[in-house]
């Protein structure tokens, strides 16, 4: 596992910097590569220093025989509801006269982890067994939320060493089977008895499990008050593991031979889809372009009727309502697919691994904060090509576009959260933390990334001149509507990517571990080919048919694809155990700021590749 701070110390060492000022000869070569990779080193290191991630390391977390190991209990909750989550002790287990909640990073609050002392002592190497935790007496209340908690199926999570591990809380057996006295329901049994087994390659920590002994329950079915003796053991065994690899283990179930075939059988499907695509486009699409365009410079006038794209070239080009939107839309999809890239950029470094805690979701607010500018520049600097005022506004609808719809939805779910004393809550001082530093970063990059665009911007050549009325558009069949092309376009690559989508919304929602970010990133990337190849194939069609209208088209296009990813996440929902309000609105209301930010960054990258093509077809038959 790579280290970034140590990667890049290594990669600046044999990085020669000009150490010379910038000469205006010279400002885009060595200066802006020199500034860009110290703009990169300065985000990884941001993030260095704002998480603390479990790396694995061969020097630190080394203990004698005897040391005090740390063990931080952390969350319990419901098997099927991810989301929901509670602090540990409000289930009445055994807990310290004073409990102290751990000291935690600004990723680990987002991600919803609670971490806090323990009554276990688990000394590293020394095999207990039978050790009494607590005598705890169990009055009604706290039976009812053991009951509560039993039914639901809760676990609990702890931490020992930065190694997670889990065990239930208790177990239900139906009355027929076990003979008990209850008629009227089920048995609920309380898991007295804590089993830890621990492995250690010399004076290290290298995995340790938790197991609840179904030999030690306590039926507490029809109890009104019960008094319970909590206990646990501990089992030491060597082991040949490296601690540099510890992690590897809660990788396991995603390298399994079924989950291998899955993945290449997604990766093949997708393959053969765009191989097809592509077949389809050379054989048919370029061939009838290159005719056109023999066609239209021949000069021949009664071949010259046949070609139709030629006619709307006065208007293709026209610059379509709500512009500032429109550029809004460009701008903040540019900047959701940088932060994609950096998110790949960290798994490959081996930043971002299983149970890496609270790092995705502060890269994620890092990178959108840091990114800003990006989404300043380029919403600015598009917009300046066709018009020299107005350009303010269409910076500020860039950094509302996603924050707003955000904002909204976290406040919801915070309030929510609230409500019933969830963990996904967020204190009131990580909110007044995260507002300054969305206020006093992000809104002056978006600024200043906006000024920059506007300063450098480009004016826009047109191959020929926009007439002042806009050609009339004839009377087009459905399929060769936004709709009709909004299915077709959506519905191809959304084929070629939903068995990797239901492994990712697995990893999201379930508890499978997705550790191969290769075949995410290649699946990504098949993606993005998808979409520019009906866009541009999409777009031409419609032109032909005299339609010049593209501009929001192309944009719906490769959006679209995320209509049908939210799609799939209904039928996720629908086919897991998850259940409840609280459940059911973090789902959804998650998966639809994913979807939203799929389709911004989808639909840039289809106009993009539409704006590349038009401009070329164009440029090619230049208009007199």
């Amino acid at each position: 596992m790579i280290n970034p701070t140590i990667f890049l110390e290594t990669f600046f060492g044999f990085v020669d910097f000009p150490r010379k000022s910038c000469s205006p000869s010279s400002i885009m070569t060595q200066c802006h590569t020199s500034t860009l990779i110290r703009f990169f080193l300065l985000l990884l290191t941001t993030l260095d220093l704002f998480v603390s991630p479990i790396t694995a390391s061969s020097f630190d977390h080394r203990y004698n025989v005897g040391d005090t190991v740390p063990l931080f209990v952390n969350i319990v909750g419901p098997l099927n509801n991810p989301s929901e989550t509670y602090q540990y002790y409000d289930l009445p287990f055994c807990s310290p006269d004073e409990v102290i909640p751990k000291k935690e990073t600004l990723g680990e609050v987002l991600n919803g982890d609670r971490l806090s002392n323990t009554l276990y002592t688990l000394n590293f190497r020394e095999d207990k067994s039978d050790k009494i935790l607590c005598e705890k007496k169990l009055k009604k209340d706290d039976i009812t939320r053991f009951i509560n908690a039993i039914s639901n199926e809760f676990y609990f999570q702890m931490y020992y060493d930065n190694l997670p591990l889990w065990g239930f809380t208790g177990k239900t057996e139906a009355d027929s089977w076990t003979g008990g006295n209850n008629k009227n329901g089920p048995t609920y049994y309380v898991f007295k008895h804590l089993q830890f087994d621990a492995l250690y390659n010399d004076d290290q920590v290298i995995e340790i499990r938790a197991f609840s002994d179904p030999n030690h329950a306590v039926d507490i079915t029809d109890k009104t008050e019960i008094d319970i003796t909590f206990t646990y053991s501990i089992s030491w065994n060597s082991t040949s593991i490296d601690y540099k690899n510890r992690m590897n283990k809660y990788s396991r179930a995603s390298l399994l031979p079924t989950q291998r075939q899955i993945h290449w059988f997604s990766l093949v499907n997708s393959v053969v889809i765009i191989a097809l695509l592509m077949g389809l486009l050379i054989t048919l699409f370029m061939r009838h372009l290159k005719n056109d365009l023999k066609k239209y410079s021949s000069g021949d006038e009664e071949q010259d009727k046949e070609v139709g794209w030629k006619y709307v070239h006065s208007d293709v080009f026209r610059c379509p309502q709500r512009m500032a939107l429109f550029c809004a839309v460009l701008g903040t999809g540019t900047q959701l697919f940088t932060i994609v890239c950096f998110l790949f950029l960290l798994a490959f470094f081996g930043v971002i691994y299983p149970y890496s805690r609270g790092i995705i979701s502060t890269s994620l607010l890092v990178f959108f904060i840091l990114t800003s500018p990006i989404a300043g520049y380029t919403s600015a600097s598009f917009f300046s090509q066709f018009s020299e005022t107005g350009w303010e506004r269409c910076v500020l609808l860039s950094g509302i576009l996603y924050i707003g719809p955000l904002s909204i939805t976290m406040f919801l779910l915070n309030t929510i959260s609230m409500s019933i004393g969830a963990t996904s809550s967020l204190p009131f001082t990580t909110i007044i933390m995260i507002i300054l530093s969305y206020t006093l970063i992000s809104i002056p990059l978006l600024a200043f990334g906006g000024i920059m665009g506007y300063r450098f911007r480009s004016k826009f050549q047109a191959p020929s001149a926009t007439k002042i009325s806009p050609r009339e558009i004839p009377l087009l069949t459905w399929y060769r509507k936004t709709h009709g092309q909004m299915l077709i376009s959506g519905l191809l690559p959304f084929s070629a990517i939903v068995l990797e989508l239901h492994n990712l919304y697995a990893t999201i929602w379930s508890y499978k571990i997705l550790t191969l970010p290769s075949i995410l990133l290649i699946t990504f990337l098949l993606l993005l080919v998808l979409v520019s190849l009906l866009s541009v194939g999409m777009t031409y069609i419609q032109l032909t048919v005299e339609d010049h209208q593209w501009w929001w088209r192309s944009v719906f296009r490769g959006g679209s694809v995320a209509i049908f990813m939210f799609g799939y996440c209904v039928y996720y929902y629908s086919k897991s155990n998850m259940n409840g309000f609280m459940q059911s609105t973090f789902f959804f209301c998650y998966n639809f700021l994913f979807c939203y930010a799929f389709f911004l960054m989808l639909a840039t990258i289809s106009f993009q590749s539409s704006w590349i093509f038009v401009q070329h077809i164009y440029n090619a038959i230049k208009s007199e």
